[in-house]
């Protein structure tokens, strides 16, 4: 089949979707509720046009032309160039144009149609957008007689060779499937109301004729500017080559856990309660990963901006000279103000055209709020993890757990995702709260078995020989059996010179 010249929709993530646009001369159908972006979507169609040099012409029956150009002042559009027919006029509505003789359906809907070939035949648009169906199917009041007007619009467009834009309500009956059939593509938005928080809007091709197109659903804005679509990741699209000897943490304790560091294109899960240094430990390899000259972004949900570059300061670990550089991308995200495509796709921008090296996300609690759904929630996960592995970028997950010692609980099960798991847990000694860490697995190195202990001090990371002189440490409720001397004890004879609990403990 010969290539079919194609019509940019004005939105690059929608012709992304659709392998590069509209292909021209024929007949779309966009379906949505009221409020989901149908009009906007119209009015950058149209746009894109003019600025390819196409007329463009918008017909609407449900809105005024002057209500029109308030949307698109509200984006600061010009519609400069593109002609707006309001089918509605001030003399259609009076008194003199009224009759009783014919049915008023039966007039209406012919004239109707007769205006709009009429005005189409004037402006000879390249592109049209039709505003809305919902008008055409009250008027015609029977399945047969809509189907046949729309049919008879399609024919005529198609000969004059323009690319149309049909908008409808979705005000019909449930199961109306005659425009489907009709048009050349489908696009249907959805907007869906949360409980908090703004809604969130996706998008589906349902249909495209003669091309291939990346199916699914596709998360996308309604903002100052018009539509933004985020295309759904996939990540098989995206693979590079890159080097994959494993890069150092900065502690070497931590090293030797992890088998031997960072392996460049897998990631790893830090678990753990809140407060065991997840964070500090995330920062502190993001830190050494700077020193090295490598980018990083750090995406966060949880924590104020201002608390982290306190606390991070504090500990020897500023970063403060990495963001004046650009070297640090920090991002302090809303989650309730965030769609996962749109999370995705900023990864995405980093990846590729900042060229990150690490990407840290935390915490994965917040911002598995901000999925739609819990269906989707382990597959978009699992793709963009798999980007980034693909990509070569070393990722460091933070998933908070409840709890503080005994029965410790996550709200998801991530563990199976992840590369490398690092388990954070608090334990008692000596009438202190301590900390140990733990590699409880890694796909890609041979990592160590053993727990040990570490705390966070002026010098950022401090790591312990291993804890054999407890047992119960994953538990959250261990038990001293020996002597052996801990982070922050002044010596081992001080340690053996110490009274021994009259209570036994």
């Amino acid at each position: 089949m010969p290539t079919e010249t194609r019509a940019s929709t004005g939105i690059p993530g929608l012709d992304n979707i659709l392998t590069g646009g509209l292909p021209e001369h024929h007949l779309y159908l966009i379906e949505g509720t009221p409020g989901s972006g149908k009009t906007t979507m119209g009015l950058q169609f149209l746009l894109q046009g003019r600025a390819e040099g196409q007329k463009g012409l918008y017909i609407t029956l449900s809105e005024t032309s002057e209500e029109l150009r308030q949307v698109a002042a509200s984006h600061d559009w010009d519609l400069t160039g593109v002609d707006v027919y309001d089918l509605v006029s001030d003399e259609g509505l009076s008194e003199e144009s009224e009759q009783s003789i014919l049915h008023p359906s039966e007039l209406e809907l012919g004239e109707t149609i007769r205006e709009v070939m009429a005005m189409v035949q004037e402006c000879n648009p390249s592109r049209v957008v039709f505003d809305s169906l919902s008008e055409m199917r009250l008027l015609a009041q029977s399945s047969l007689r809509y189907r046949r007007q729309i049919l008879a619009l399609k024919r005529f467009f198609a000969n004059r060779g323009c690319t149309v834009l049909l908008l409808d309500d979705k005000s019909g009956s449930t199961g109306d499937v005659h425009l489907h059939s009709l048009a050349h593509g489908v696009v249907n938005l959805d907007q869906n109301t949360n409980e908090y928080g703004p809604d969130k809007r996706r998008l589906r091709v349902v249909k495209l004729r003669g091309v291939k197109f990346r199916e699914g659903e596709h998360d996308f804005n309604l903002d100052k500017g018009g539509l933004k679509v985020f295309p759904r990741l996939v990540a098989s699209e995206h693979g590079r080559p890159f080097d994959t000897q494993p890069v150092s943490t900065g502690t070497e304790h931590l090293d030797d856990m992890l088998g031997g560091g960072l392996v460049p294109g897998s990631n790893v899960l830090f678990t753990g309660p809140a407060g065991t240094g997840k964070t500090t430990t995330a920062i502190s390899c993001a830190v050494h990963a700077m020193r090295r000259g490598e980018r990083v972004a750090y995406y966060l949900f949880d924590e104020g901006l201002g608390t982290l570059r306190m606390r991070s300061k504090a500990l020897g670990l500023d970063i403060d000279p990495f963001l004046e550089s650009g070297q640090l991308l920090l991002r302090a995200l809303d989650p309730a103000e965030l769609s996962p495509g749109q999370f995705a796709h900023a990864v995405r921008a980093a990846a590729e055209n900042d060229k990150v090296g690490m990407v840290v996300i935390d915490s994965l609690n917040a911002y598995l709020q901000a999925m739609p759904g819990g269906k989707f929630l382990l597959l978009q996960m699992h793709e963009l993890l798999a980007y980034l592995n693909l990509r070569g970028v070393v990722t460091l997950l933070i998933l908070s757990q409840h709890g503080i010692v005994g029965d410790i609980r996550s709200d998801v099960d991530l563990s199976y995702l992840s590369d490398a798991l690092l388990q954070f847990r608090f334990f008692e000694a000596r009438g202190s709260l301590r900390k140990a860490i733990t590699a409880i697995k890694s796909r890609t190195l041979a990592h160590e078995s053993v727990i040990r202990e570490f705390r966070l001090g002026r010098d950022g990371l401090e790591i312990g020989d291993a804890l054999d002189d407890f047992q119960g440490v994953l538990s959250g409720i261990p038990r001293y059996t020996g002597g052996r001397p801990l982070l922050g004890d002044a010596a081992p004879e001080s340690i053996l010179a110490m009274p021994s609990n009259p209570m036994g403990g």
